[in-house]
């Protein structure tokens, strides 16, 4: 099993740009989103023209702030797509994509023979519900597997007790009542396939279940003047409600899951930004509760705190309704059925708490997530002008310029004129902290050139971030 640099993982969902960049501040480990072909969320926010960029820019944001950005990739593919397939991941894994969901297995046999050293994670499409899922999945050279929706607490320990390997689990979000990538619903009744992207929700419409009263032999036990009865019943009898586990992260730690994925794809930036935030606060706070932080140790020698307590704010799951209800359950995790676990009854309209959706949109969307760097700019004149940018993970680089700093004929530079130059950082995710300005002799540098001088070096500090993730694929002859 790779060994990660965190006990948990916060999964979010994201269909747009947008999406990625609200996950980001509002606490996100890690991101996926699909790119324009062959995911299992077809409809997602993006036009086809321009997703190739906007999945190579979220790759790029993403890694900036030390977040991962994994590719799902979990249709099942036709023959003739294979041959797609390669031309169709190489930008994304030289520009540093972390790893792709993915369901087919000859797909995923072409991927680990042309992109070596690329994770694959068995996607929950692969309907993984038990040990001997878990084990193909390893057989196969997957690192991880998406357990099924379906799954108890017990049944997720079970299978990481078992195979030892990474779990990724639902913790938020849509239900699908029959079982992921085995659902042959929207195909029958909306000419769809769910497995190929294109899902038409047919769960999601109103029904009318009939019962004419039919014993196991055939008699009705239901008679009126000797006349068979029926009894209706009509409502959205297949619509599940929205899995909601925030009481039992603990638990689920304890369990051995890994990844703690939010659904969400097709939603919007706000619902990701809202949710996020929340499940980011509460599994921290359960770690804490277990006597944990989120080092990467072994979470089998996990022990209580009993110092500790760990609740769930009222004030919180309002918010988590205010986003979107469609009702909340714990899913499979304690029970196996049940007609609480059904939405029944259509969601009706209501208004919103907008202040709420102001909060959130105040603090993880328009608002953008900065990295603070400090800076050293010498000056002397009659040598070039030197600008050395550092941070506090040690990282460093240093812009010589090209020219000299002249001597001034009127009006020196002062230190506090660099500074406030150099603090002009707008339009980049980076900001400054301490500016240290030495300057020797009355030096002029023109403005436009220090700015240069700033943008390089702003430029070269990115590349010092994004050079570790990239990869380069040997040519093949």
């Amino acid at each position: 099993m790779i060994k990660r640099d965190k006990r948990v993982e916060l999964l979010a969902p994201a269909g747009s740009f947008k999406s990625v960049v609200a996950a980001v501040n509002a606490g996100a480990d890690a991101i996926y989103m699909g790119g324009r072909k062959f995911g299992a969320r077809a409809y997602a926010d993006s036009a086809k023209t321009e997703e190739e960029d906007m999945v190579m820019e979220a790759i790029r944001y993403c890694h900036l702030f030390s977040v991962k950005l994994y590719m799902t990739v979990n249709i099942l593919f036709k023959d003739s797509e294979l041959k797609e397939l390669f031309s169709y991941i190489k930008p994304y894994y030289e520009a540093g994509v972390d790893g792709l969901i993915m369901q087919d297995l000859g797909a995923i046999r072409e991927i680990h023979e042309m992109f070596p050293g690329l994770e694959v994670h068995a996607s929950t499409q692969q309907t993984i519900a038990s040990v001997a899922g878990a084990r193909m999945a390893q057989k196969f050279g997957m690192t991880r597997a998406v357990c099924s929706r379906e799954l108890s607490l017990s049944e997720i320990k079970r299978i990481h007790d078992e195979t030892g390997m990474e779990l990724e689990v639902f913790c938020h979000g849509a239900m699908c009542y029959s079982y992921s990538g085995a659902c042959f619903m929207s195909s029958l009744l909306g000419g769809r396939s769910g497995n190929r992207g294109r899902c038409a929700g047919t769960c999601r419409l109103c029904y009318e279940a009939i019962n004419r009263g039919e014993t196991a032999m055939g008699e009705s036990p239901f008679m009126n003047n000797g006349e068979r009865t029926e009894t209706h019943k009509k409502g959205y009898i297949l619509s599940m409600k929205d899995m909601q586990t925030i009481d039992l992260l603990p638990e689920l730690i304890e369990a051995g899951a890994y990844s703690f994925k939010i659904e969400g794809r097709m939603k919007s930036p706000v619902y990701t930004a809202g949710v996020v935030s929340v499940y980011r606060k509460y599994l921290d706070l359960a770690l804490d509760y277990l006597g944990l932080d989120n080092s990467g140790t072994d979470i089998r020698s996990v022990g209580v705190r009993k110092d500790r307590t760990y609740s769930v704010d009222p004030e919180d799951l309002r918010v988590l309704r205010e986003i979107f209800d469609r009702g909340g359950t714990t899913s499979y995790m304690k029970k196996h059925n049940g007609a609480d676990m059904i939405a029944i009854e259509e969601k009706k309209f209501r208004e919103v708490d907008k202040e709420v959706i102001g909060r959130i949109e105040e603090l993880y969307i328009d608002k953008n997530r900065t990295l603070t760097l400090d800076a050293h700019m010498n000056m002397t004149v009659g040598a070039p002008a030197v600008l050395t940018l550092s941070d506090s993970m040690g990282r460093m680089v240093t812009v010589v310029s090209d020219d000299v700093v002249s001597a001034a004929e009127s009006h020196p530079m002062s230190e506090a004129d660099v500074e406030a130059r150099l603090r002009k950082t707008g339009g980049t995710v980076f900001t400054f902290d301490e500016v240290k300005v030495e300057i020797e002799g009355a030096a002029f540098y023109p403005v436009g050139k220090l700015n240069q001088l700033r943008r390089k070096a702003l430029d070269m500090y990115e590349e010092e971030i994004l050079s570790g993730s990239k990869r380069q694929l040997a040519e093949t002859e």
